[in-house]
């Protein structure tokens, strides 16, 4: 299965080479993702609910002009573009992050949460679960307060994240999904919710129904 995507910001060559490599490492047998950079024009941060609706217009441009494929896929745990009944761009399925990994972590009975790096990118998840019909099994995202440039260091972005698992835990929740695809996860703690990494979830979900 050939999947094009396209990163949620302009991030340039070195940035779209470390989250090609992710994909690489993360896509099981038989799944290939071809991962290019937005627009220059883009927003170089998602720091706002302006720098959203941008990234999720020149997504959904870049996805329907992507090259031939099996399916096009945004780079990001919003999902931008992506139909929130299901459908297509430029006549190809559009898969999304945070439908795959959401979608089967309620199937499998969990209650999730969510953690993001600011509210603007928060607002947009809480935004897609409601859309999705997720809401039940939904119970807060918790924003880290971090920057753009966070994104490449794991470490402080797995400190940051501690404390708001240990609060989804005392709530209830089972599952977490960390809301940033491009970010490396940490090893599990076990003691703490399940952290799911959108890529390694999503495409082991579309690997699993024979994608």
């Amino acid at each position: 299965m050939l999947i094009h995507a396209v990163t949620p910001i302009t991030v340039g060559p070195a940035e779209v080479a470390r989250r090609q490599a992710r994909y690489d490492a993360l896509s099981p047998v038989g799944i290939e993702v071809v991962l290019t950079d937005l627009h220059p024009d883009g927003p170089r941060a998602l720091n706002t609910a302006g720098d959203v609706r941008r990234s999720e217009a020149l997504v959904a441009k870049a996805l329907s002009e992507a090259p031939d494929g099996d399916a096009v896929l945004p780079d990001c745990v919003l999902d931008p573009a992506v139909p929130a009944d299901g459908g297509t761009l430029g006549g190809r399925p559009a898969l999304g992050l945070l439908r795959l990994t959401i979608g089967a972590a309620v199937a499998a009975g969990h209650r999730i949460g969510a953690i993001t790096r600011n509210e603007a990118i928060a607002a947009e998840l809480r935004d897609r679960v409601t859309a999705y019909g997720w809401d039940s099994s939904f119970h807060e995202v918790s924003v880290l307060d971090l920057a753009v440039e966070d994104i490449t260091d794991p470490d402080r972005w797995a400190a940051a994240m501690r404390p708001a698992l240990i609060a989804a835990r005392d709530a209830g929740v089972t599952a977490v999904v960390n809301g940033c695809s491009a970010v490396e996860t940490a090893d599990q703690d076990p003691g703490l919710p399940l952290v799911l990494d959108p890529i390694r979830t999503g495409l082991g979900v579309l690997a699993a129904l024979g994608g």
